[in-house]
């Protein structure tokens, strides 16, 4: 009998992606960001739940997740792209956007994964109202309890707290431009010039729009110091049902971006 089209051939289990994970070296204890694409596994039986489980489970309860959990949407709309908002409606979007609330803003783009993980039980949220990140585990509110509102990915932000701790960084199905903890390298490379942003906050007096500093962040080139990194054998990888998995230490990322950032970019003004 012919296959029929669309046929589930291949499931992917929390067994076979616990298996896959301590293959490269996930084990219980440590304290790991990571980024992920449920769609590139193919079919996981029972979805995103399986997969936070697999990872909740692995860590155990000495470990620590790590998951941004971005509101970029509540942010600045002169900035906005893709589609980008006319100049007319400015003035509106700034006074109508809800404020941030971590367990009610909607998400941008972070997927199914982070979207399941940040409605468990137990979780602990940073506090910036447009790059947020949510943890969970042993150290959970050591990395978040301090995200400064101005230059949110720097020294007092939740990935500065897990390189200082030595931390590591797990892909599941995306590529190195989703690497959050990269961005801490722009700013000790000095590399990038100084915008005004904004978003939508809660304070004593109510709603407001609170304008912050921050760098004019760009994760485009992280691509290529992952090539780098691959070719100095700094990560680990494996394949589980269609999806590619990478492994490797947060230092490492950061140190090698940093190096890189100082050798190719230049914005002399800001130095």
């Amino acid at each position: 009998m012919a296959q029929e089209k669309g046929m589930i051939q291949t499931v992917v289990t929390k067994e076979s992606l616990k298996k896959a994970l301590e293959e490269i070296g996930v084990t219980s204890n440590m304290m790991i960001e990571v980024h992920s694409s449920l769609s590139s596994f193919g079919h996981v039986i029972g979805g995103a739940r399986t997969v936070v489980d697999a990872l909740m489970e692995i860590v155990g309860e000495d470990g620590t997740l790590l998951m941004p959990v971005q509101a970029v949407d509540n942010s600045e709309p002169s900035k906005w792209v893709n589609p980008p908002a006319s100049t007319t409606l400015w003035k509106t979007i700034r006074k109508e956007m809800p404020e941030y609330n971590p367990e009610r803003t909607d998400l941008w783009r972070m997927g199914a994964v982070a979207e399941n993980f940040r409605n468990r039980d137990g979780i602990v949220f940073s506090n910036h109202p447009s790059m947020s990140y949510a943890a969970y585990g042993r150290h959970a509110k050591l990395l978040c309890n301090r995200q400064s509102l101005h230059f949110p990915f720097a020294e007092e932000s939740p990935t500065a707290r897990l390189y200082e701790l030595k931390g590591h960084v797990l892909l599941l199905g995306v590529g190195f431009d989703k690497v959050t903890c990269m961005h801490l390298a722009e700013y000790r490379a000095e590399c990038r010039p100084i915008i005004v942003e904004g978003a939508s906050t809660r304070s004593a007096e109510g709603k407001e729009w609170r304008k912050y500093l921050n760098l004019d962040l760009d994760s485009s080139s992280f691509k290529r110091v992952g090539t780098i990194m691959k070719k100095k054998g700094m990560i680990k990888e494996t394949m589980v049902g269609n999806c590619h998995i990478q492994f490797f230490s947060v230092n490492d990322a950061v140190d090698e971006a940093t190096q890189y950032f100082e050798k190719t970019v230049l914005y002399d003004l800001y130095r």
